[in-house]
């Protein structure tokens, strides 16, 4: 019940779907929570709800001076930071022959250069402290790909790569760096597809249902807390056997 108490997670995306569900995970495993988002009114909503363990920052995480702020003042509020766990994303579908320069840059800044803005911020603090737990959240489809999704997949997939090189250079500062790669999660994203196309991707899952925002958080809580201390540069797939 109290794998991480009193410890500072930092998660970003967290106002809603599986960030959420990883923000109220790691608040009943005894942890304070500095949520990101950039919806104001869900985020206000989630802090409230927390009893004062949420404390929710309306930043824009492609944004380096935004990121850095946040960073910042919560190392000024809590001394410390020990989790992070980089979240946000979007997406922007269409064929790669269609795609606009501004749907590429856009879900490229949102999904993997905010992880370089957050994991650079807190770098210091982690090596000062020789410890540190970051989690950076893939897709099933930055390891196998999907079509239309040509910005979604590079996004994952350079995510997965900056988690093993990053382990590989932190390690030695007891500092674990991991990736989950969710399946197709029941959120507001999965929420856009035709009802045709969700029975069809449920299908193709050997498990036979969509995955839930709290299969995510509950993997998220397992590689934040001290079972995983033995455990870096990995890929915890977590899709109901989709990519198997």
């Amino acid at each position: 019940m109290n794998q991480l108490k009193d410890q500072v997670a930092f998660i970003t995306g967290a106002t809603a779907g599986i960030g959420k569900a990883i923000a109220q995970s790691f608040v009943a495993a005894g942890a304070h929570v500095i949520a990101l988002g950039t919806n104001q009114e869900r985020g206000q909503e989630l802090e409230k709800e927390s009893n004062g363990k949420i404390t929710f920052m309306q930043v824009d995480v492609s944004n380096k001076e935004q990121v850095e702020k946040a960073v910042e003042a919560t190392l000024a509020k809590f001394q410390k930071i020990d989790i992070l766990v980089n979240n946000a994303g979007i997406t922007r579908d269409g064929l790669l022959m269609r795609m606009t320069d501004e749907d590429w840059e856009r879900v490229l800044d949102v999904n993997m250069t905010s992880a370089f803005y957050t994991t650079r911020a807190m770098m210091r603090p982690f090596m000062k402290a020789k410890r540190g737990k970051i989690i950076n959240v893939s897709s099933v489809v930055g390891l196998i790909g999907n079509p239309g999704q040509t910005n979604y997949a590079a996004s994952k997939g350079a995510l997965i790569s900056f988690s093993k090189s990053l382990a590989k250079e932190v390690a030695s500062r007891n500092i674990t760096v991991n990736c989950i790669a969710p399946g197709y999660i029941d959120t507001n994203m999965t929420d856009k597809l035709p009802e045709a196309k969700r029975a069809e991707v449920v299908n193709h899952i050997p498990l036979g249902r969509m995955g839930r925002p709290e299969d995510i958080a509950s993997a998220c809580l397992f590689l934040a807390s001290p079972a995983a201390d033995y455990i870096t540069g990995q890929v915890l797939v977590v899709d109901g056997g989709l990519a198997m």
